[in-house]
């Protein structure tokens, strides 16, 4: 057990996975935020959250130096509510204060790997489209078949495939307009980086890619199939996105250093990823899974883990559990290897509202290393 994460860290660890158990124990962004600081030091260059990719643009760039106010960029760099954690206010701090006076090459990059999708929500895919056709200077009408944002927005167009505008014939108009886009996109590169620059070019990419990936979970939101099958669907269309965003960051950063990525055990682990939702069981392929398929040995996973946290109104665990039998090895939080972890059985003492996933043994099968935190601390927000 140690606190070094360079200790659980291979040579050939090109990304590596920092999951945690729950959303709402603030806990783990603090111990990310300490571990990412000894990974900086060891050679890593960038950091990934589970956020829109196209937001984060606008972290990276302030966080290398742009303009803007810290408090601007909380609040327009971050998608799903991520922005008013306190962990990620300081991490956004950490990085503009790091980078300040470093040449580009040795500056901490910052990325989101997701979309701006929810569970019950996905917004349109008019804006990302439209900045890739004003990229390419293209005279397209995307806003006559996008239709008004809000019927893309609303909860309703998720929820119920009669509603949904995904399989509609301006949805196809639109997919195949954003298709066409991306192959000028890339037969029109030398032009275009020419006239502008790699980082401008890249930008259009991922506008573009961000609104197919919309396009298609809107799609799946239609399928007038079984829930379970529709929403086994919808969380395997949001993670193969979000793997599809990981591969490409690490081809951005291979030169540069390894990525550290930051998400919820459930994109991150290497086997299938199980999440129950209502009366259903969902079993899907998350972005670790996919990851780990492409990448082998070069992503390794580190997944979180909690003993008892009084904000969550989460108890000491049953004896017997794994997470029982780690609070008797560790008095605050340490990482230790999956191996060393003693057999138990699952916790069950886990409400809907704790967003709380126990170690079972799949998952800590499916880990290198398990990093336990053994009391958290009350939600915070930023003020």
């Amino acid at each position: 057990m140690s606190q070094k994460i360079r200790d659980f860290v291979p040579m050939s660890c090109e990304l590596l996975a920092f999951g945690e158990p729950t959303h709402k124990e603030p806990g783990f962004a603090a111990i990310r935020n300490e571990l990412f600081g000894q990974l900086v030091e060891s050679g890593f260059r960038s950091i990934a959250l589970e956020t829109d990719r196209v937001a984060a643009l606008t972290v990276d760039e302030f966080v290398r130096g742009g303009e803007g106010t810290l408090d601007e960029v909380m609040r327009t760099g971050f998608s799903h509510d991520f922005g008013e954690l306190a962990g990620n206010r300081e991490l956004v701090a950490w990085l503009r204060d790091h980078n300040t006076g470093r040449p580009p090459a040795e500056q901490v990059g910052f990325h989101g790997f997701d979309g701006a999708m929810e569970t019950m929500s996905a917004p349109s895919p008019r804006p990302y489209l439209e900045y890739a056709r004003d990229y390419l200077g293209l005279d397209l009408d995307i806003s006559g078949p996008a239709g008004s944002d809000e019927r893309w927005n609303r909860t309703e167009a998720v929820l119920d495939p009669e509603v949904s505008p995904g399989l509609t014939r301006e949805a196809e108009q639109l997919r195949v307009l954003a298709d066409d886009m991306l192959t000028a996109l890339y037969t029109r590169a030398p032009e275009r980086v020419a006239a502008t620059s790699p980082a401008e070019w890249r930008r259009a990419e991922i506008n573009l890619t961000t609104g197919l990936g919309l396009l298609r979970y809107h799609r799946q939101a239609a399928q007038p199939a079984a829930d379970e099958v529709r929403w086994n669907s919808l969380a395997a269309t949001r993670d193969a996105l979000m793997a599809q965003n990981l591969l490409d960051i690490r081809s951005v950063e291979a030169r540069r250093g390894p990525t550290l990525v930051h998400s919820h055990n459930l994109h991150l682990r290497r086997s299938s990823s199980i999440m129950r939702m209502g009366p259903l069981e969902l079993v899907w392929s998350g972005a670790g899974a996919i990851v780990a398929a492409l990448l082998g040995e070069h992503y390794r996973v580190i997944l979180g883990s909690l003993g008892r946290s009084d904000g969550l109104d989460l108890g000491e665990p049953a004896p017997g559990t794994y997470e029982s039998a780690l609070q008797n090895r560790i008095g605050t939080w340490s990482l230790i290897a999956s191996a060393d972890v003693e057999p138990g059985r699952t916790r069950t003492d886990i409400t809907r509202e704790q967003g709380y996933f126990p170690l079972d043994p799949d998952t800590v099968a499916d880990a290198d290393t398990i990093l336990h935190l053994s009391v958290g601390r009350a939600p915070t927000s930023v003020s």
